[in-house]
């Protein structure tokens, strides 16, 4: 069985890794046509929320997929 120092490793790079896949997918998109002239600061922040609501969303499912495999070998 894991330790919760071990837990809150696995959490933290799970998390930072899925933000930053995310991160690179969300470059890849072209957003330059939803964007106003003189709003592309604004636009950038908005990438970036999204991209840390997204990421840290699928690191969430992963991580509770493996808890839950985890947890099977307490079914028999």
């Amino acid at each position: 069985m894991f330790s919760i120092g071990q837990q809150a490793i696995i959490g933290i790079i799970s998390h930072l890794l899925f933000i930053y896949l995310t991160w690179r997918l969300m470059m890849s998109i072209n957003f330059e046509p939803l964007i106003r002239k003189g709003r592309a600061k604004e636009a950038q922040i908005l990438i970036l929320f999204l991209t840390i609501v997204i990421g840290s969303g699928v690191s969430r499912f992963f991580l509770e997929v493996l808890q839950w495999s985890r947890d099977l070998n307490h079914l028999f």
